[in-house]
C-alpha cells in the first residue's frame, strides 16, 4: 500500500489492537503524524482526537499509545526508550494524561517487527497477552501467567515465546487494580503506573519480536563520523562528566558525579573479578564509568557488582547486575538483582537507614525491596510510597487509622529495628490490596490521605524533610534541590513527574560553576542562566529561557526514543574543547537517520508543540481555562528551611513565593501563554501549528 511506505527511520505503518472485538488493524503513519516526530507526540495526537478528556482510566474508551522513535532500532546511540501514552491513574483529582517511557528491548523490537506505533483500545474479557512477530499479530490466551509475579511471567513467555524476544509483563498489582502499579519490560526495566491501566483492560503482558531492517538516510561512512563524535562526548550517567573523587586524571571532580569508575577499581562478584585499568575517558571504557549500584547504596557495592546492563544502543549501561549470595540465602530471594534507581532504595521504608549506607541491612533491605517490588510490579512513584510510608510511621499515624486487628499483624518492631523481611509481609499486602493498610496505600498520595482523613494541602506543608510531595498525585523530582526555579517551575507544569533530567544533567554535571555558567552564556545567552545549587540569585529570563528550552528536549527525546538520563550533550569530557558538547547532536542524528533536514531549532519546536498539546488536552479534562490557579501548582515547602535561612543565602534551596511567580510570568510570556491564565493563546497555538485545538478549547469556554 503507498500510503504505508517505509520513510528512513520510520517502517510507515502502526498497529491498532481492539480487545473488545480482538480485531487487528493496520494503519499508516503518514501523513496523520506528520512532522510530530514519534513517541509522546503521537500518543498525544490519539488522545486529542480519540479520547474524549471526561473519560476515565479506567473505562474502556481510554487508550494506550505504545510509540518508539525515528531513532529507534537505527543503533543512535542512547536511543532505548519507548513512550507508552495514556490517562494516568495516579494524578488527582481525575486521571489525566501522561506518559511512562520504558527502556529494554521493547523499542527497536517493535521497529524490527515493522511498528511506529501500537494502539491499544477497548477491554478484553479474559486475560490474554500480546504477541507481535513482524506481521502475526495475536491475542493469545494468558490464563496460565494471570497471577503469576514479573520474574515469573517472563521466564514462562520466554519459553512459550522466544528468549529474544522484549516482554513487558504486569504483575499481581497491575492485575488487582492498583494504581501504584507497573509494567516491567525485560524484567528490569520499570512503565510506571500504567499496570493497573493494562490490568484493567485484561492485558497481561506483551511480547514483540522482529527481524526487518531498519533504514537509514545517511552513507555508512558519514554514520559512523557521527557515531564517533557523539561517542566522544558522552560522560557516565545523567551526563556527569568529570569524577566523583580527585584523580589525576581529571581536572574538575564533584562528589554528586556518577562518574565513579575509576583505575583500581573491582567489580568484585564478577568472575573473575574484574579490574578497571587504563585511561577512564578513552571512549572503548564508557561502560566502566558508571556503577548505579555503588551510586545507591554505597562503596561496599563494588563487591557484589558482577557487571553493567542496560538499553539498547546505549553504551553508558547504568544498569547494575549485583550477586549477593547471603543475602538471597537470608531472606530466600534471587541471588542476582537487576535494577538502577528508584526500585534500589528498599532501605527508605526504615527510617534509620534513609541516610545509612554501611550498615549490612542497608543493603538486604535495598535488595529485597527491590525484587519483591519489582516482580509484584509495584511502581514507588520515584519515592513518594516510601515518604507517604515513613511519614505515616514517624507520625504514630498507622496505629491511629488502622483497624486495631489489622494494626497487630504488621510487625512494626521490624522497621525501628531493621529487618527486610518485613518487605515481604507489606509489599503483598499492597499489591493484593489486603486490608486498610494495603489498600489505600497503593493508591494515588491524596486519595490515601482523604480515606485517613488528611488533606492534600497538610501534607504538601506536612515536614518538608519527610513528605516532599509535589502536588496532583506526583512527588518532587529533581525540583529546587536541583535547579532552584527551574525545577520548581517544571515540576508543576507537568500533571505528574515530569521525567526530565534536562535541567539536572547540566547543574549536577560535576563541572564547576564558573565553567557551567560559561557554557550556559554560549548556549543560553547569558552566565545568569544558572545557579550553583544552594546559592540560588532572584529568577531572570534567562533560567526561564533555559526552562523553555528543557520542557522542549524533554519532550523531544520522548519523541525521538532517546535517553533523558544521558541527554542532552551540551557538555563533555573534552578539557581540549572547554568541556562544551554538541547541543545540535540531536538535529544531526535525526538528520543522517531520516534525510529531513530540521534544524535544531525546529525539532525544539515541535517538542514545545507536543508540550502544548498536552496541556491543552489537560485543560479539556479539568475542565478550566486557569491551568496557572488549578494546574500549575507547587507546595508551600519549597519556601521553608529548618535553620531558617532566608532565599537566595548560600547554603539553602529555599525559595521565595514572589520570585516563583515572576518566574511562571516570564515562563509564560516566552511561550505566549496568558499570563494571568497560564493558558496558551490563540496565537501561540497557531504559531505552533495547533490551529485544529483553537475550535475545541473555544467551545469549550476555555479560550
Amino acid at each position: 500500500m503507498t500510503d504505508t511506505k517505509k520513510r528512513y527511520g520510520y517502517t510507515g505503518q502502526g498497529l491498532r489492537i481492539n480487545l473488545t472485538t480482538g480485531k487487528v488493524s493496520v494503519e499508516p503513519t503518514f501523513p496523520r503524524f506528520d512532522g510530530l516526530i514519534g513517541g509522546t507526540a503521537f500518543g498525544y495526537k490519539v488522545m486529542w482526537d480519540e479520547v474524549p478528556p471526561e473519560t476515565n482510566c479506567y473505562d474502556p474508551a481510554n487508550k494506550l499509545v505504545i510509540a518508539p522513535g525515528p531513532l529507534s532500532g537505527t543503533g543512535a546511540i542512547c536511543s532505548g526508550r519507548t513512550a507508552i501514552t495514556t490517562l494516568w491513574p495516579t494524578s488527582w483529582p481525575q486521571s489525566l494524561i501522561a506518559s511512562a517511557h520504558v527502556g529494554g528491548e521493547l523499542a527497536h523490537k517493535l521497529k524490527y517487527a515493522g511498528w511506529d506505533f501500537v494502539i491499544i483500545e477497548g477491554e478484553s474479557s479474559k486475560p490474554i497477552y500480546i504477541y507481535i512477530e513482524n506481521d502475526k499479530v495475536e491475542l493469545r490466551d494468558a490464563s496460565k501467567i494471570w497471577g503469576q509475579g514479573t520474574f515469573r511471567s517472563y521466564a514462562m513467555l520466554a519459553q512459550e515465546t522466544s528468549c529474544d524476544a522484549s516482554i513487558g509483563t504486569i504483575g499481581p498489582a497491575g492485575e488487582n487494580g492498583v494504581p501504584m502499579s507497573n509494567l516491567m519490560v525485560d524484567r528490569s526495566h520499570s512503565a510506571g503506573s500504567i499496570g493497573s491501566v493494562l490490568g484493567r483492560k485484561k492485558v497481561k503482558a506483551i511480547v514483540v519480536r522482529g527481524n526487518q531492517a531498519i533504514h537509514i538516510h545517511a552513507k555508512p561512512d558519514e554514520w559512523e563520523a557521527l557515531i564517533d563524535s557523539h561517542r566522544a562526548i558522552l560522560g557516565a550517567h545523567t551526563q556527569t562528566v568529570v569524577s566523583r573523587v580527585p584523580s589525576p586524571l581529571f581536572e574538575y571532580s564533584s562528589p554528586s558525579s556518577r562518574w565513579s569508575g575509576l583505575p583500581g577499581r573491582v567489580w568484585g562478584a564478577a568472575n573473575p573479578p574484574v579490574t578497571i585499568s587504563g585511561d577512564i575517558r578513552d571512549v572503548n571504557h564508557i561502560a566502566y564509568r558508571t556503577c548505579s549500584a555503588e551510586f545507591y547504596l554505597g562503596p561496599s557495592l563494588w563487591n557484589y557488582h558482577v557487571r553493567t546492563t542496560g538499553c539498547y544502543a546505549c553504551p553508558i549501561r547504568c544498569y547494575s547486575i549485583i550477586r549477593d549470595e547471603g543475602t538471597a540465602a537470608k531472606y530466600r530471594i534471587n541471588a542476582i538483582t537487576e535494577q538502577t534507581c528508584m526500585a534500589l532504595y528498599g532501605r527508605w521504608f526504615f527510617p534509620s537507614l534513609i541516610s545509612d549506607l554501611d550498615k549490612p541491612v542497608s543493603r538486604e533491605a535495598c535488595l529485597v525491596g527491590s525484587q519483591t517490588m519489582d516482580d509484584l510490579g509495584l511502581w514507588c512513584n520515584y519515592g513518594q510510597l516510601h515518604r507517604d510510608f515513613v511519614h505515616f510511621l514517624k507520625m504514630g499515624y498507622w496505629k491511629k487509622v488502622l483497624p486495631p486487628d489489622e494494626y497487630k499483624t504488621i510487625a512494626w518492631e521490624k522497621f525501628e529495628n531493621p529487618d527486610p523481611s518485613v518487605l515481604q509481609d507489606i509489599l503483598p499486602r499492597i499489591a493484593y490490596r489486603r486490608g486498610e493498610f494495603g489498600r489505600w496505600l497503593g493508591e494515588t498520595t491524596p486519595k490515601l490521605l482523604e480515606h485517613f482523613g488528611f488533606t492534600e494541602a497538610e501534607w504538601q506543608k506536612g515536614q518538608p524533610d519527610v513528605t516532599l510531595y509535589w502536588a496532583h498525585g506526583h512527588p518532587k523530582h529533581h525540583s529546587n534541590e536541583d535547579d532552584g526555579q527551574i525545577g520548581c517551575v517544571l515540576n508543576s507544569l507537568y500533571n505528574r513527574d515530569p521525567m526530565s533530567h534536562g535541567h539536572i544533567n547540566f547543574t549536577r554535571c560535576g563541572l564547576p560553576i564558573e565553567v557551567q555558567k560559561r557554557i550556559g552564556e554560549k548556549f543560553w545567552g547569558s552566565p545568569d542562566c544558572v545557579d550553583a545549587i544552594g546559592d540560588y540569585k532572584p529568577t531572570n529570563i534567562w533560567k526561564m529561557k533555559r526552562l523553555q528550552w528543557v520542557v522542549a528536549r524533554k519532550e523531544l527525546h520522548d519523541m525521538l526514543g532517546i535517553c533523558s538520563w544521558t541527554a542532552p550533550w551540551e557538555v563533555s569530557p573534552l578539557r581540549e574543547k572547554g568541556y562544551i558538547g554538541d547541543i545540535e547532536m540531536e538535529s544531526k542524528v535525526f538528520r543522517a537517520v531520516t534525510g529531513i533536514s530540521m534544524t535544531q531549532d525546529e525539532l525544539d519546536h515541535a517538542g514545545l508543540r507536543a508540550f502544548i498539546l498536552q496541556r491543552a488536552y489537560t485543560m479539556l479534562q479539568m475542565k478550566t481555562k486557569t491551568p496557572r490557579k488549578d494546574h500549575d501548582q507547587y507546595p508551600d515547602w519549597i519556601f521553608y528551611d529548618k535553620k531558617g535561612k532566608a532565599p537566595f543565602t548560600k547554603g539553602t534551596i529555599r525559595m521565595e513565593k514572589a520570585d516563583i511567580e515572576k518566574s511562571f510570568e516570564l515562563f509564560y510570556e516566552l511561550m505566549e501563554f496568558n499570563v494571568e491564565t497560564g493558558a496558551p493563546t490563540e496565537k501561540c497555538l497557531k504559531d505552533y501549528q495547533l490551529d485544529y485545538v483553537v475550535p475545541v478549547l473555544r467551545q469549550a469556554g476555555l479560550i
